[in-house]
């Protein structure tokens, strides 16, 4: 690998550079580039002092914070890895994830205490600290020295399973990050980015955390955007311009600014990401916000972000955008051939942002990742002008009389009805037909509407097998920490 392509080197090389400037907001104060430096320097010396060796790896188990983002560099200057794990998990997985990665000791913070005399009887040494100051050195453990390349390990399961580990590489995250910023082309060095998303989460970390400190912007860093008026606030305060956001906070935003909280003119673009960002949505934010908000999409495998729209005034209706200059894809059919752009298919993937494998599992390795190319397990499809249009998950197909019934397009048909405020759309086994497509609706607050009515809605716009057979109202969606829709925590009864 290149030095000058490692992570630390260009964040070092940003730092040193006008160390008077102001780079990070924490607690409603500007930190200077050379006071975070002094903090990574701070940190490196604990670790040094601690033996945390080149290869091995580190688990963060805290909010986003300064000391998350210092000790990330430190490790990397020390030819190391983090393993960034939501302190939220339930025991029971996240001691299964630090000995899976084989972590060197894990750091959590005040405020979650509790975890750390139970992970250190597992054997990983676990440490409590501060957000924004490592002070003392830390215990850790002998473990596996691997390649230096891996800069970042994310535990990811998307919305359908088992957490799958997907070790990711300096190269991976700076190929990411530089096309993302050449392909918007909206980031200037007068920014301010919101740092608000869960950095256990790779579109978080990437966009909201390392995409600044890897392009010298500011960032506001908050350790969670609730409650959102004290968020509203705060993006008013610090100047932000660009928000890294999923649906779930864009509506909260809305609501809150509907409700007289604080609102910035200062934000330019809100950058949506995680989930569908719902047309209705879209055109509500972009009114009471009065900014623009554009929907990109990525997974954790492709460092987070694979398609934007090639500038803000270049959305379409629908879409996604275009492939960042450094992936390439093909739409391939059930049989594997490749299909012409407006066909729609299973979406593949290669280049430099896409990871190589998952760590320590070949066989889904081998599931996926075939002869350089990666298998989102999206069905989506390209139109002439190279926009890409998602249609679903390939696990979202619902087989129905043996027609195939795409989860997706139900459900945005389901959220045109105007009592409904979100839908999710899933296949129930049934003897005759193979299976029937059940809706699970949250209505919008006052609105009422019956199943019945729902479904003729539905029969109006959708082919007959498309239309719902089943339909549950309840209060509101299960979601993972980044707001995106649980459906195998959606009852199939």
């Amino acid at each position: 690998m290149d030095l000058n392509s490692r992570l630390d080197i260009i964040i070092r090389d940003n730092l040193n550079r006008l160390p008077s400037e102001p780079f990070i907001w924490w607690q409603k104060t500007w930190w200077s580039r050379g006071a975070f430096l002094e903090l990574i320097e701070e940190c490196e010396e604990r670790l040094c002092a601690s033996n945390f060796k080149r290869g091995q790896r580190l688990a963060l188990l805290m909010p986003n914070s300064p000391i998350l983002l210092a000790t990330a560099v430190a490790v990397w200057r020390l030819g190391g890895a983090v393993v960034l794990i939501d302190p939220r998990n339930g025991y029971v997985p996240l001691i299964r994830q630090l000995r899976h990665a084989d972590v060197f000791a894990a750091l959590t913070y005040r405020g979650c205490e509790e975890r750390a005399p139970l992970i250190s009887e597992e054997g990983i040494p676990c440490s409590v600290i501060s957000l924004d100051t490592l002070d003392e050195n830390i215990p850790g453990r002998p473990c596996d020295e691997e390649s230096p390349d891996t800069a970042v390990i994310f535990y990811t399961s998307g919305v359908t399973g088992e957490p799958k580990a997907v070790p990711l590489t300096h190269d991976n995250l700076l190929a990411c990050i530089e096309n993302c910023v050449r392909h918007i082309d909206t980031l200037d060095e007068d920014d301010v980015v919101l740092n608000a998303l869960p950095n256990a989460n790779a579109f978080g970390f990437v966009c909201g955390a390392l995409l600044p400190l890897v392009k010298a912007a500011r960032q506001v860093i908050l350790p969670s955007f609730m409650p959102v008026e004290a968020s509203m606030e705060a993006i008013k305060q610090a100047e932000v311009s660009i928000v890294m956001a999923v649906p779930t906070m864009i509506a909260m935003m809305v609501a809150a600014v509907q409700r007289g909280a604080s609102h910035s003119s200062k934000i330019k673009c809100i950058l949506s990401g995680g989930d569908r960002l719902t047309a209705e949505l879209r055109q509500r934010a972009d009114r009471v916000l009065k900014t623009r908000v554009i929907q990109g999409y990525g997974l954790t495998e492709t460092s987070s972000v694979l398609a934007l729209p090639p500038g803000l005034d270049k959305s379409k209706p629908g879409s996604v955008g275009t492939l960042l200059p450094c992936v390439e894809a093909q739409i391939r059919s059930d049989d594997g051939s490749v299909l012409e752009n407006g066909r729609e298919g299973r979406l593949w993937i290669r280049g430099e942002s896409v990871a190589r494998c998952y760590y320590r599992n070949p066989e889904l390795t081998e599931e996926r990742f075939k002869d350089g190319w990666f298998d989102t397990c999206d069905i989506g499809r390209f139109d002439d002008e190279g926009y890409l249009f998602l249609e679903g998950r390939s696990c979202d197909v619902i087989f129905v009389g043996g027609f195939k019934v795409y989860s997706l397009e139900v459900e945005k048909t389901l959220q045109e009805h105007p009592a409904v405020a979100e839908a999710a759309v899933i296949g129930v086994p049934r003897s005759i037909s193979g299976e029937i497509v059940k809706a699970f609706i949250v209505l919008k607050k006052g609105e009422k509407v019956s199943a019945r009515e729902l479904m003729d809605f539905c029969k109006k716009k959708l082919a007959y097998y498309k239309t719902p057979r089943i339909i549950e109202f309840i209060s509101e969606m299960p979601r993972t920490a980044i707001g995106e829709i649980v459906k195998r925590r959606l009852s199939k009864d």
